[in-house]
């Protein structure tokens, strides 16, 4: 087997707050020995309901905030943020997506120069070099070239979550990690920004670390899940292995919250809301 690009071992992460009058300090720990290992070409699904730790995780892996203990590789390398920053090659291999693109894309930036300043800040690329890629992912993600020089206001919300993806990609990442990437879309949304992500993977190579609460999506994407609760990872494994047949309790409560949404359960679903409304309806004269 290949050389993970990515490896996590024993991650933890702590936050301080002073409490009380006398400012006692109060240790929150939101991360508990987390191991996580992403092969090139595939996607590991991290999975929980929220407040479990999965945004803690991400942040780590992508090199935003240290770990309070544990250690991080990347590409076979350990990184170590909190004693030294990061060559640039390796930050350019790990790249994130956030859940809300409106968010993480600046309101007063054309998206053209959105796309270029990932090369300005990541090398001495000329200028027409930085153009001529940043048109190439903006119709690598199905956007077009006149949106080139537009403001991201002006673009619905999946046309903004297309070119925080295009951003990403621009320094030809390794890793991406998609933080909640289709939760805020419609459902038709999402279905076409979980197929251009399954292309892009396809075509570039890349490792997903795909995080979630919807385990229909990750059912669709993923190939291995791990399953968060409390700051821990209390199950993992392949997809199918995991949805035929979770271990623990967790997974399983989490598994019969989740609504079916194959088409004979959605029938089911709405015959039962019919016969539950009809004897109202008889009363009506």
């Amino acid at each position: 087997m290949t050389r993970p690009i990515l490896e996590a071992r024993g991650l933890t992460r702590d936050y301080r707050e002073s409490v009380g009058l006398f400012g006692r300090v109060r240790v929150t720990r939101a991360l508990k020995g987390a191991d996580l290992s992403v092969q090139r070409g595939r996607t590991v699904a991290v999975v929980g309901e929220s407040g479990c730790g999965k945004s803690t995780l991400a942040r780590i892996i992508t090199m935003i905030d240290p770990p309070s203990s544990g250690e991080l590789l990347v590409d076979g390398r350990r990184v170590d943020i909190a004693r030294a920053r990061p060559p640039t090659e390796l930050r350019r291999m790990v790249r994130i997506v956030f859940q809300n693109p409106q968010g993480s894309l600046n309101p007063r930036q054309r998206v053209g120069d959105l796309l270029m300043e990932q090369l300005y800040l990541g090398g001495d690329a000329p200028r027409t070099a930085r153009h001529d890629r940043a048109i190439e992912m903006l119709l690598r993600v199905g956007l077009q070239e006149a949106h080139f020089d537009r403001y991201p206001h002006m673009f619905s919300g999946g046309q903004r979550q297309r070119i925080a993806i295009a951003r990403a990609l621009m320094v030809h990442p390794q890793l991406v990690v998609l933080d909640e990437p289709v939760s805020a879309l419609d459902l038709s949304v999402q279905a076409q920004v979980l197929n251009l992500l399954a292309d892009l993977q396809r075509d570039f190579d890349l490792a997903y670390v795909f995080i979630s609460h919807d385990l229909a999506v990750v059912r669709h994407i993923a190939d291995e899940v791990l399953v968060m609760y409390r700051g821990e990872v209390v199950e993992r494994g392949p997809r199918d292995v995991l949805f035929a047949d979770p271990q623990h309790e967790y997974t399983r409560t989490l598994f019969r919250a989740t609504p079916a949404t194959d088409v004979a359960s959605i029938r089911a679903r709405l015959a039962r809301k019919r016969a539950t409304a009809s004897p109202a309806q008889d009363t009506i004269p």
